[in-house]
């Protein structure tokens, strides 16, 4: 599996296939998944990418952050983009026009994931498409001005779920996109977060080895929609994951591994305090049954995943 210095040397040998300057925010952890991503893969890559920052702030005309073929898809069919090239060079394959090894890779937001672009999403996996999904998921549309998506965590404040008076934030809790894809009974699935990027990048090597439909659902920092400071990313989504808000694991071939078990698994306080979308449940006064009610759900959900693991390793 690679170490930061495997990583680095290819990135050297080969050049970027990320580069800099583009406009992403400041303390955006988009950047740093994507080159971990793609540094983690030997092969020649074609991505695509449906509208979201990331498409955005890397393709303003006439430049590019791009070193390997990319795609722009809509908001809703990058599943079905990848699908197509996918398809195409098998044809060209088995045609004797390409001989050498492609890999296909999608990066995508939530709200172009979990919400709008599910549906290509789920065809392409039921299909049975050899590629990599990655979501970059910062929990919003931070795009088009930080509106709730179904990746949005219960209570956040989001320009379309206003905390008030009357309803503390978003209301409902967020989407498992990750066991709807286990459900799709895919080779290789995974949680991921940018606070780990060795463990991504083992992801993506292990993900790679399988042919078929891969997923990996990164945790991408925002500071512009969590409202932290910018120089936070890997401290906020490191909390994520050491609540056991964001566990870090896989499901190969329906068989799950917790790939990081925290020491000591902090209280969800520890996660919220650092965000201004949840200042309001520490003011005024603390809305400390709200905060228990989060810190139930985020415990049974961990204990569940912790019996996955053993009953499937078992069987």
């Amino acid at each position: 599996m690679p170490s930061v210095k495997v990583l680095a040397k290819r990135q050297e040998e080969r050049g970027p296939r990320f580069t800099g300057g583009h406009s992403l925010c400041a303390g955006c952890a988009e950047p740093m998944i994507v080159r971990t991503v793609l540094n983690a893969i030997e092969e020649p890559v074609v991505v695509a990418s449906p509208t979201g920052c990331l498409e955005v702030a890397s393709s303003r005309y006439p430049t590019t952050a791009w070193n390997v073929p990319w795609i722009h898809s809509a908001f809703e069919n990058a599943a079905a983009t990848i699908s197509g090239v996918e398809a195409a060079y098998k044809a060209l394959k088995r045609k004797g026009k390409i001989a050498k090894k492609i890999r296909f890779v999608v990066f995508g937001g939530d709200g172009g994931t979990y919400d709008i672009g599910l549906q290509a999403l789920s065809g392409a996996l039921e299909r049975g498409h050899d590629f990599l999904y990655v979501v970059l998921n910062n929990e919003a549309y931070m795009n088009t001005g930080v509106q709730r998506s179904s990746a949005t965590p219960r209570c956040a404040n989001a320009t379309t779920s206003p905390a008030g008076k009357v309803i503390p934030g978003k209301p409902q809790d967020r989407k498992d996109l990750t066991e709807i894809v286990v459900g799709h009974h895919v080779p290789y699935v995974a949680q991921a977060s940018v606070s780990h990027l060795i463990d991504l990048a083992n992801k993506v090597e292990r993900a790679m080895q399988y042919e078929g439909p891969k997923f990996i659902n990164v945790y991408s920092t925002c500071p512009l929609g969590w409202r932290t400071p910018w120089d936070s990313a890997i401290n906020v989504a490191k909390l994520a994951v050491e609540t056991c808000y964001w566990p870090l694991y896989e499901v190969v071939e329906g068989v799950y591994k917790i790939t990081y078990k925290p020491k000591e698994k902090l209280p969800i306080e520890e996660w919220l305090k650092p965000q201004g979308r949840f200042r309001h449940l520490f003011r005024p006064e603390k809305r400390e049954d709200i905060i228990r009610e989060l810190q139930e759900a985020v415990d049974r959900h961990w204990e569940e995943l912790l019996r996955k693991e053993r009953c499937t390793q078992r069987e």
